[in-house]
């Protein structure tokens, strides 16, 4: 309830100005913006935006006067929590942070998410921050910017203006960008193995009702010699303990 999906879009570099004008003027109205950054300090060799690099351009440019605090992970716990209570209160305007700010905060009167270097994030990951602004029912806006995004990735970001449905941007993000190693330590790409995924339902099915079949008709797979010795096979490999 109270709940307005946020009005999203992909700002280029060219778009930028634009935007910050109207995160500007949003501000000066008495609304609050987070503006959320991939690095806390910068980094040459990543070339994404930073924390402190980003507070420091704001108060610089185009939300200068305004009152702009930093949040990210390496701030001891209470200060963290000093921080989103002041937010909360309204004390501060815009909010540069980490994705530390993805769960659990509940900020009513924030209506802004500007997400730098949106092109590093999934898709399921920009939908959690999205969620983070148009709690107190008004009008709230996810602004994505973008660096030299490739199409593949522009492809992924375009798709964040036109869905606001989590679980399906999920299942789009695993297609596009693969689901990674489950069990090292890659989080995308495509992995050496056929990963089911819900557009699979029919497919598995019909698979296990045809070995439910084959099991029934030939329970020692004597006439199938081939099937019989990839399931040895599968079960040399897996463990059901």
């Amino acid at each position: 309830p109270g709940r307005v999906p946020a009005a999203t879009a992909v700002v280029s570099v060219f778009q930028r100005d634009g935007m910050w004008q109207h995160v500007r003027s949003l501000l000066d109205q008495g609304e609050q913006a987070f503006v959320v950054c991939p690095l806390i300090d910068p980094s040459d060799a990543l070339g994404a935006h930073s924390v402190r690099e980003m507070r420091a351009a704001l108060e610089k440019g185009p939300l200068k006067g305004c009152v702009i605090e930093t949040l990210h992970g390496k701030l001891k716990s209470d200060e963290r929590e000093s921080l989103i209570t002041k937010f909360r209160q309204g004390e501060i305007q815009a909010l540069v942070s980490t994705t530390v700010v993805e769960v659990g905060v509940d900020i009513p009167n924030a209506s802004v998410m500007v997400v730098t270097s949106a092109e590093r994030f999934g898709l399921a990951q920009l939908h959690q921050l999205r969620g983070r602004v148009g709690r107190g029912g008004r009008a709230s806006y996810c602004y994505l910017l973008t660096e030299e995004a490739t199409e593949p990735a522009m492809e992924r970001l375009r798709l964040m203006e036109q869905m606001h449905d989590g679980f399906a941007l999920a299942q789009q993000d695993l297609r596009l960008r693969g689901s990674g190693n489950l069990f090292g330590t890659a989080q995308s790409g495509f992995p050496d193995f056929k990963l089911a995924t819900e557009a699979d339902t029919d497919l598995m099915k019909h698979a296990y009702d045809a070995a439910v079949a084959l099991c029934e008709d030939d329970p020692e797979l004597s006439q199938h010699p081939l099937v019989r010795m990839r399931v040895h096979q599968a079960f040399d490999i897996v463990h059901l303990e």
